[in-house]
């Protein structure tokens, strides 16, 4: 593994170019400015709107203003996210999400304003002004929303708490990446080294057990020693909330949690019922874990040791990347040169360094391309990681070259969906051309782990939020205690009988910084119950699902994401997608043990 102690050892194609945002900060503070001026322009409209043609210059330049601050925020992200420890690039995020306070204030009047009209009045705005035309059906929609809009005096007062509701989540991001330092742990030679996450995440896997051991008692420290911190901001996070859908007259926060989308909350539920109606095989895989390893006892850190003995494969990036563009070779020609491109135009920032974010992402930038975080570690996780970003990254490029700025940005539901297509399309494909019997073994033991962690750890996350939520909509409190109970009987029912606990299992909500982002894991399961489907098709030659599937690229948010997926033949109002998903685990499982 290629390791660096600074971003200036890294070679430079393999960081990206924030330089394609702005040539320099000269012009990322002239927008700013700009913004700053377009605000108060757009705030100068309240009271002001009476007609089809200065409903259209509101809405133009709302727009125009929307497409500057994506750029602002994302030429500050990006370069925050590369060394948190950065004064500079702080300062600039800083300022973009004060601005974005700014933005919200300025145009809080309009949705109530919008709510305010009757529907005929609305509709002869648009009848007289041709321009409209463009934010019809936007306009349309939000009509849905009347019942949970406020007058235009509260909006104003909600709008200026958005930092403040947003404090926890900043917290524990600053926390998370910023602040906590794991320790030492020995490292192969007998010394003691500071731990890494990216050090952990190779040493969770090792086979020596004393490793797993020292790594994860070293992970899991100072999240303990931070527990009573840590709970204050989820459980401010969860309260916010709870608190907001309760202003906007939502029956619960999970159903204003899925209210944009148009996601029934019995697809929520039904994903959980259905899962633990059929976990039997995730429980036959913790016993076999725990037989393949000779264990007495099975505990935490043996979640995720290799079951297969000697195989250790080393993939350079380069490699990963030659092998993910011939694994996805199946999405056909358009898709791949799209994908090329985010190596040799520097889309993607590879590796980790300190003061980096930790874990990976896709940002798309509209007008400019996305941007992909990643702190590769050449082996094959890292391999899987790269082509899941990317996978949201040929979603962005497609979504932006094919529609307009209104209707490019897809929605998170079905998001997920794009990544894990990749991710099983690599797996087939590494495991039809492998020969070599222990190294399909190996593979295959990685599909499980990966089914495992992408499927069955979401849903538990899922409960973990519906649960919590329902405590503090039921006025319960939310501190420690509270969050390990309910983490730790969900991680016995979805693990077995056969895993021992140790004291830091229950805890494991502490490091989930998706928890900050609510309601939202469940959509890698319903994601990659969907991509299985959809890839399993398009693996097997099915070129009128590839077709569906390239269109619901280039898609965007022309429509609900239910009704996006339903086009390419995914119904995920209906159990099967998670039961097939949930069979093909059993098949894996059960294959697996044989081959073993």
């Amino acid at each position: 593994m290629t390791t660096y102690q600074t971003r200036e050892e890294i070679p430079i194609n393999e960081q990206w170019n924030v330089h394609d945002i702005y040539e320099n900060e000269s012009l990322w503070e002239a927008d700013y400015k700009e913004i700053e001026r377009i605000s108060a322009e757009l705030k100068a409209f309240d009271g002001e709107i009476h007609d089809g043609r200065s409903l259209f210059n509101f809405l133009k330049r709302q727009e125009e203003l929307s497409f500057m601050f994506g750029k602002v925020y994302a030429f500050a992200m990006l370069q925050a996210d590369v060394d948190t420890r950065d004064n500079r690039a702080q300062s600039l995020l800083d300022q973009s999400k004060q601005l974005s306070v700014k933005v919200s204030a300025a145009t809080s009047f309009f949705m109530p304003f919008l709510l305010s009209l009757e529907e005929k009045t609305l509709k002869s705005y648009l009848q007289e002004e041709e321009g409209l035309k463009y934010f019809e059906e936007d306009l349309l929609e939000s009509f849905k929303y009347k019942p949970h809009v406020l007058s235009k005096e509260q909006e104003g007062l909600l709008s200026q708490l958005g930092e403040s509701l947003s404090a926890p989540s900043n917290t524990y991001n600053m926390i998370n990446n910023a602040d906590i330092t794991f320790g030492e742990v020995t490292d192969e030679n007998g010394k003691k080294v500071e731990l890494t996450r990216g050090m952990y995440a190779k040493l969770i896997e090792h086979e020596n057990r004393d490793k797993r051991k020292e790594a994860y008692k070293a992970y899991y420290k100072p999240y303990i020693q931070l527990k009573n911190t840590i709970a204050s901001t989820l459980s401010a996070a969860i309260k916010n909330n709870v608190t907001t859908s309760r202003i906007r007259q939502y029956p619960s926060a999970l159903e204003k949690s899925l209210f944009g989308d148009e996601v029934p909350k019995k697809v929520y539920e039904n994903l959980i019922l259905s899962t633990k109606k059929n976990i039997e095989p995730l429980h036959q895989y913790t016993k076999l874990r725990k037989e393949k390893l000779g264990l007495e006892e099975l505990r935490q850190y043996d979640l995720n040791a290799p079951l297969v003995k000697g195989v250790d494969l080393k993939i350079s990036y380069d490699e990963a990347f030659e092998t993910m563009c011939t694994a996805l070779s199946p999405l056909g020609s358009e898709y791949i040169d799209v994908l090329r491109e985010f190596k040799t135009s520097r889309y993607i920032d590879v590796r980790e360094t300190k003061g980096k974010r930790s874990g990976a992402y896709n940002m798309g930038v509209y007008g400019v391309h996305p941007y992909i975080l990643l702190n590769h570690r050449d082996d094959l996780d890292s391999l899987f990681t790269l082509a899941h970003e990317c996978g949201h990254g040929v979603h962005s490029k497609l979504s932006s070259q094919h529609q307009p700025q209104i209707t490019a940005h897809y929605s998170i539901f079905v998001a997920e969906v794009a990544s894990t297509v990749n991710e099983v399309l690599l797996i087939k494909y590494l495991l039809d051309k492998e020969a070599d019997t222990n190294v399909r073994k190996h593979l295959l033991n990685h599909f499980i782990d990966q089914f495992k962690g992408t499927f069955f750890t979401q849903v538990m996350f899922a409960e973990f939020e519906k649960k919590t939520h329902e405590l503090a909509e039921q006025g319960k409190t939310l501190n420690v205690e509270a969050f390990n109970e309910v983490y730790e009987q969900l991680f016995k029912e979805y693990h077995g009988d056969d895993l021992v606990f140790d004291e830091e299992v229950k805890y494991g909500w502490s490091r989930i910084p998706h928890f900050y982002r609510p309601f939202y894991v469940y959509k890698y399961a319903t994601g990659y119950a969907s991509a299985i489907q959809l890839a399993t098709s398009i693996y097997n030659g099915d070129q009128e699902v590839l077709a569906t599937y390239i269109d619901f690229l280039k898609s965007g948010s022309v429509d609900y994401p239910l009704n996006l997926l339903k086009k390419t033949g995914v119904d995920l109002t209906k159990p099967e997608p998670i039961e097939n998903a949930l069979k093909q685990f059993k098949e894996l499982v059960e294959e697996f043990s044989q081959l073993s």
